[in-house]
């Protein structure tokens, strides 16, 4: 079904939290996902991705990016990421809010002074079985409904309904 690249990212968000991954990794695992499945990439190596989690490229990838970027000096920086899909990474330096270049062998440069240029996804097709995987990984993070939760504080109170 074709979803909007905003809904993909939000969902593929949750779905890395729901599996594992932490608050940061999870929202940029959901840019690069709507950047992957936005630019015709196949859904296979995200699904992997979040098969291996709490490992693997979704917890390593924005590491290394951000080691890289810490290395900058006048606002360049360039490095190598080690991981092994191209295409995930590829969508990982494509979600980057500055501009980015992956070379070979894994070789990023950054230049953290200039914004990147993005053309818009407006529509992106999510095969139902995946929309629901990550629905149900995505589940993971609401809180069991019952009298002790809502004691607790979950859920919308009188006053919430106002």
């Amino acid at each position: 079904m074709s979803r909007s690249s905003n809904e993909v990212m939000g969902l593929a968000a949750k779905a890395a939290r729901g599996a594992g991954a932490p608050p940061a990794q999870a929202a940029q695992f959901g840019a690069a996902a709507a950047a992957h499945l936005g630019a015709g990439r196949e859904i296979d190596v995200l699904v992997a991705a979040l098969a291996v989690l709490p490992d693997g490229p979704i917890m390593t990838l924005p590491l290394d990016i951000a080691r890289i970027a810490e290395t900058a000096q006048d606002g360049l920086a360039t490095g190598v990421v080690a991981a092994d899909d191209v295409p995930l990474v590829a969508s990982y330096v494509a979600a980057l809010p500055y501009l980015a270049w992956l070379g070979q062998r894994g070789t990023l440069a950054l230049d953290l002074t200039k914004p990147a240029k993005r053309g818009t996804v407006q529509r992106i097709d999510l095969p139902d079985a995946i929309y629901r995987e990550w629905c149900g990984l995505a589940a993971r993070l609401l809180v069991p409904e019952s009298d002790a939760s809502r004691l607790s504080g979950a859920g919308a109170g009188l006053s919430d309904n106002d």
